[in-house]
This record gives structure tokens, C-alpha cells and sequence, in this order.
């Protein structure tokens, strides 16, 4: 198995728990400190997701050459999850303009609250170990810190309870403070903006944009992300039920595999040396034609485990913030959500697993002679082999903007036979090459003899790369690029056996075939300079009237309106 497989697979694991630790980070396995969400929605610190190797950086790198931080002006701009293995991007402030995850931050809290070996800090000195929580300001207090709490007239009604009080609590909330305000909590909402606000914003930054208080916000949002959780849910038991249809079917590959194996070693059984070779070979051709088709399958079923495992991912979390996160925490994460729920709702898994029981053992076929004995049997196999399915067409390589190009897909099956029956699940895309906003998909039309007509008009001149698969696979040269040019030129001139015949002889009228004569003529004529010895065309010299014309036409004098001449 290649090392990408087993990633695959790894992923898959990792991914399809219903929701991982919600206090230690899966890289460090310590307690999170500062926890961000990838776009994938899997959490890492801060500082573990600093250390990961980036895909693309801007800039370089800074410091030593195995130095692996990040400089703030030289934020990478996409990675690899450590979990699901899928490629994210960051945003433009790098890691640290990622989402928060709050409501890890309260989970790992309240997880400290009970443990008492785990020495929880108070929030106001950070200095002496917390004794005392304040339920109004939501923060943990030591006993000097506390008494000094009751002191102030500001903040002598506020109710504090001892920490071991609340270690059987299951839920605890710390305060967001606004990051540009750090003395400001985050309880509004900027619909312009679409993030949460602390009271200073509103009357700075904000001050013209709409806003509202996030108990008022908080249930339009919510209801979206809602709707985006209900039709992401079904997606979850499709892929599972596919799944279970690929393993039933590699099953029975396995089991036709055995079946046809024993019917060729008891044929093979009364031939001594000659047979014995025979059916090595036999065997041989059979194992080529499991593996080709459990490769297949297995490839096909890497693919939808990982696409199931993200979207159990986004699922789970989804629910998980739904059902526990507060109305702030839930605004504060709701961008990220929506972006991988509307990402994961436009996967494509429409492939359908179909048992191929082409594979069958023909007993009366001649085989030839194998130590001079005459075999019989041999390996049939129906099934269509995309590596050896080829594609025809003359028009490939006349292509011209705006007109229809076709072409013909010819399907084979392992032996370059080639299979007379239609049915395939044929998948083709046309890409320019330089703008990658022009995609066209071809009108594929099934003949159910084995070949396929593929015809597309290019809107564009340039380059184009043509993907033609099957059942997921390439078939053989995919992809290929095709050359558009420009729509046909026509001459604009006149087709004739000289300029000074076609001009009744007027010496001032000129021809593009760079013709001279004597006198000053500046056309062509007979048996002078740069005449072609035959008709040709005045706008660009072409000597066939029939081709397309190559340059452009010079018209100097009134004279330049010739007529035709008959030759």
C-alpha cells in the first residue's frame, strides 16, 4: 500500500470518531492553549499549528535554516491538517486571524477546575493560584485578588463561590474580550461586518454599520446554520450505504476470482509439464485482472471514506457547537462553519458501484501448444480497460474558435480488444490552459457498440487540456491538450493572374505578393518579380483559392478596387 493510502486511511480513523478531545490538542496532547479552527474545522494550538510545514509561503523563511516559525509578515498561505490530511488555506494574518474555538477555552477551564493538581491561576494577577470565581465577571480569583474584589464598590455585590463548589458543574463560560479592547466584553453583533463587537466598537470602527445586541442575532443565524446542518446529514448515510455496496463487491470479485481458479486448475490437472505451464499462465492473467479491478475499487472507496469522514466531521462539530456553545460562541464560529458545510454539500460522490462479471473461463478456446501439446482454455474479460481505451479523430488537429470539434472514444478491454457494448460511465472535462474559468463539458453521446462521440465548440482560442476518464480512471494519453486557433480568415481581396491585368493596367495599384515591375510599376505582373507564375490572391499572396488568407490588406490608392480577369 503507498504511503498516501495509509494517510488516507489514517485520516479516516482519526476523522470518523464522532467528535475528538474538546481540552487536548490532538498534536500536543496537552491541554489547549489558544485554540484556533482550521477551515476543515479541526482544532489545533496555536502554537502546533506555528509548527506545521506549510504547502506555499510568501516571502522566506527567517532565522535558521531548520527554524519552522513564522514571521508576521511572512504568514504561509495554505497547509496540511494534521487530521483529515486535507489542504487549507489561512487567512491573509496567518494563524493568528483563525477563529477562536471559545468554547474549547471553556471546556479546558472547567476541566482545570477539576483537577486541582493542575494549579489554576487567577485572572487578575495571573500570579496566585485561583481559590474564588466570580459568576458575574466570570473569572477566576485568588484569595488576595478576591478580597480586594469585595473592597470595590464596583464590584462588592457580585457573587463569588469557591472553585471546589463548582467542579461538578458541566459546563462553565469564559468571558470574549474584544481584541482591540481588551477591557471590553464582545455581547453586539455587526451584520456589515458579520462578527461580534464590544461597546467601543460600535462608537469607533463600527459607527455607521448596523448591529444589534447577539441575543437578538442570534436566532437568524443559528436557523441558517440549522437548514445547512439538515441537508448536509443525509449526504452521511448515502456515502455509508455506498461504501457497503463497494466492500460487498470486492467480496465478490474475490469470490468469483476463487471459483474461476479452481475451474482452471482441474482442467489444467491431466496435462503433466505442458498443462501445468498452461495454467501458470492461466493464474497468472487472472491475478492481473483481481488486482486491476480491487485497485480500482480500493481507490474508489479511499476516496468516499475520506469524503464521509469530513462530513461526519462537519456533522458532529456542527451539532456539537449547536447544541453546546453559547450565542456569542456560535456567532464567533459561525463563518467557518458555513464555509465547510457549503463546501462539503457540493462534494460529488455520484459513483455507483457495478459488479463486472465479465471475467468468465472459457474451456473450448484454443490456447496453442505448450510442449507440444495442443491447451484449451483461456480468460475472457468484458470489462472495459481505461488504459488501453483510445481516442480517434482527424478534426483534433484542425480546431477553430467557435466551430464544433468532435472526436471518438474507443473503448477496449485488457487484451486491446475492443468491447462492443455501451453503458460506461464516461466523464469528460475541456480546460484552457491559460483561463481556468473557461471549462466546458462535451456532449457525449453513447453509439452501444464501445465508442463514444464527444463533440464541444471552444468559445476561445489557445490551448486546451482535454480529461477523459472512465470509471475514474484515465484512459490512455489523458490527459491530452488541444491547440484552438482563431476563426478562419477570409480573403478580403481578389483572386486573380496579376494586379496589372486585374487593374485594367493601371500602374498605381498594388498587391500584397510583393510583386515589382519595371517602370515603376508597383504591381505584379507576367513573368516579373515576385509574380507566383498563377492565380493568387491580391490581399496576402495565397496561391490556393480555397486556403485561408494569412495577412492583411494594403489599399494605397482609389486604384487598389480591382476587378476580376478572367485567365
Amino acid at each position: 500500500m503507498s504511503e498516501h493510502m495509509k494517510r488516507v486511511q489514517s485520516s479516516s480513523n482519526l476523522a470518523g470518531v464522532s467528535l475528538p478531545s474538546r481540552t487536548k490538542c490532538p498534536l500536543c496532547k496537552e491541554f489547549f492553549s489558544d485554540p484556533k479552527i482550521l477551515p476543515c474545522l479541526h482544532t489545533f494550538c496555536t502554537g502546533c499549528i506555528e509548527q506545521l510545514e506549510p504547502l506555499s509561503v510568501l516571502g522566506s523563511w527567517g532565522g535558521q535554516s531548520d527554524s519552522r516559525s513564522w514571521l508576521p509578515d511572512q504568514s504561509p498561505l495554505s497547509l496540511l491538517c494534521p487530521v483529515c490530511d486535507s489542504e487549507v488555506n489561512l487567512p491573509p494574518g496567518g494563524v493568528r486571524d483563525l477563529t477562536t474555538d471559545h468554547l474549547a477555552v471553556s471546556e479546558v477551564l472547567l476541566e482545570r477546575l477539576k483537577k486541582e493538581d493542575l494549579g489554576l491561576l487567577c485572572d487578575l494577577c495571573n500570579e496566585g493560584k485561583a481559590e474564588r470565581r466570580c459568576n458575574t465577571c466570570r473569572a477566576s480569583l485568588c484569595e488576595f485578588c478576591c478580597q480586594a474584589h469585595r473592597r470595590q464598590k464596583k464590584t462588592a455585590s457580585h457573587v463569588v463561590i469557591a472553585l471546589k463548589d463548582i467542579k461538578g458543574c458541566s459546563k462553565i463560560v469564559k468571558p470574549v474580550h474584544c481584541s482591540a479592547h481588551p477591557s471590553e466584553e464582545l455581547w453586539l453583533f455587526c451584520e456589515v461586518c458579520d462578527r461580534p463587537v464590544c461597546r467601543d466598537c460600535v462608537v469607533g470602527e463600527h459607527r455607521e454599520h448596523a448591529y444589534d445586541f447577539t441575543s437578538n442575532v442570534i436566532h437568524t443565524h443559528g436557523d441558517y446554520m440549522r437548514e445547512l446542518l439538515k441537508r448536509t446529514q443525509p449526504h452521511v448515510g448515502a456515502l455509508e450505504r455506498v461504501l457497503h455496496e463497494i466492500e460487498n463487491v470486492s467480496k465478490a470479485v474475490g469470490e468469483r476470482v476463487k471459483t474461476i481458479a479452481l475451474e482452471v486448475q482441474n482442467f489444467a490437472a491431466g496435462y503433466i509439464r505442458g498443462v501445468e505451464e498452461h495454467r501458470d499462465r492461466l493464474l497468472k492473467h487472472l491475478e492481473e485482472l483481481r488486482l486491476q479491478k480491487e485497485t480500482a475499487l480500493h481507490l474508489q472507496k479511499a476516496q468516499l471514506e475520506q469524503l464521509l469522514a469530513d462530513m461526519r466531521m462537519g456533522v458532529d462539530f456542527t451539532e456539537y457547537l449547536l447544541a453546546n456553545g453559547s450565542d456569542l460562541e456560535i456567532l464567533m464560529t459561525k463563518r467557518v462553519v458555513i464555509s465547510r458545510l457549503r463546501r462539503l454539500n457540493k462534494a460529488d460522490y455520484s459513483v455507483h458501484a457495478v459488479m463486472d462479471d465479465g471475467i468468465s473461463f472459457n474451456p473450448q478456446e484454443r490456447a496453442g501448444q505448450y510442449h507440444g501439446y495442443e491447451m484449451f482454455g483461456a480468460i475472457v474479460s468484458n470489462g472495459v480497460d481505461a488504459t488501453k481505451c483510445v481516442i480517434q479523430g482527424k478534426g483534433l488537429h484542425t480546431l477553430r474558435q467557435d466551430q464544433e470539434a468532435a472526436f471518438t472514444l474507443l473503448c477496449k478491454n485488457s487484451k486491446g480488444e475492443q468491447v462492443e457494448r455501451g453503458g460506461e460511465q464516461i466523464l469528460i472535462r475541456v480546460v484552457h490552459k491559460d483561463r481556468k474559468d473557461c471549462v466546458i463539458e462535451p456532449r457525449v453521446q453513447d453509439n452501444n457498440d464501445g465508442t463514444y462521440c464527444v463533440s464541444f465548440i471552444p468559445p476561445e482560442p489557445g490551448p486546451y487540456t482535454v480529461w477523459t476518464r472512465i470509471k475514474g480512471q484515465h484512459v490512455q494519453g489523458s490527459p491530452f491538450t488541444l491547440v484552438v486557433k482563431n476563426k478562419f480568415r477570409k480573403h478580403q481581396g481578389m483572386f486573380h493572374c496579376c494586379t496589372f491585368c486585374s487593374s485594367g493596367g493601371q500602374k498605381d495599384a498594388r498587391c500584397s505578393c510583393g510583386g515589382t515591375m519595371p517602370g515603376g510599376y508597383q504591381g505584379c505582373g507576367h513573368g516579373h518579380k515576385g509574380h507566383p507564375g498563377r492565380p493568387h490572391w491580391s490581399c496576402c499572396g495565397q496561391t490556393s483559392e480555397n486556403s485561408e488568407c494569412s495577412g492583411p490588406i494594403e489599399l494605397s490608392s482609389p486604384w487598389s478596387l480591382l476587378r476580376t480577369v478572367a485567365i
